[in-house]
């Protein structure tokens, strides 16, 4: 087992432009699938969604995080039936959850920043990360949800059906990307 770990890790480093592109294409798959654990609530549903996000970004690190991402939005963009609830189509964009899809953006581009830098070293830190990164879903989320529910109810539908959530999704993204660093940082 530990030949072929050392045998993959050292193609992946051989082969830094496939090792890039075949990362993006299983985070972004990893994202489609979590989609589709799915709570229909309106206007927007309880998804796995931020969870495959946070663990992307953790775990690919800034560039190939936000292909992930990217390569996911694009999947759904055309067509593709990986945003929630196996939906599909550049309408997404323009709805309800429009703002969510675009915050993941920002959401892997922080936490793959901060992974590149090292904060894997450090369970707390991970996780404090983890919870300001899932704060940035909130915020894109929230800002473009307020155009579709009535004042004064935004938070109500997009943020505190949510807050239990994404503590827990920020808390298992570190438990889960942290030790599988250290692990394999060790071979």
């Amino acid at each position: 087992m530990s030949t072929v770990l050392t045998s993959t890790k050292q193609w992946l480093i051989s082969h830094e432009q496939a090792a890039f592109f075949i990362k993006a294409i299983f985070g972004s798959l990893m994202i489609a699938l979590f989609a589709q654990i799915s709570v229909p609530m309106y206007p927007v549903p309880i998804t796995g969604q931020t969870l495959a996000v946070t663990v992307v970004g953790l775990s690919l690190g800034r560039k190939a995080g936000v292909a992930a991402v990217l390569l996911y939005l694009f999947q759904g963009a055309i067509g593709l039936p990986v945003f929630a609830n196996g939906s599909a189509g550049i309408a997404a964009f323009f709805g309800p959850t429009g703002g969510y899809l675009y915050g993941f953006i920002a959401t892997v581009a922080i936490l793959g920043y901060f992974s590149d830098k090292g904060i894997l070293k450090s369970y707390f830190m991970s996780t404090v990360v983890a919870l300001i990164a899932t704060a940035a879903t909130f915020v894109f989320g929230l800002m473009h949800l307020s155009l579709f529910v009535p004042e004064g109810t935004v938070l109500q539908f997009g943020l505190y059906p949510f807050i239990i959530g994404g503590i827990i999704k920020a808390v298992l993204a570190a438990a889960l990307v942290v030790p599988t660093h250290k692990f394999f940082s060790k071979l």
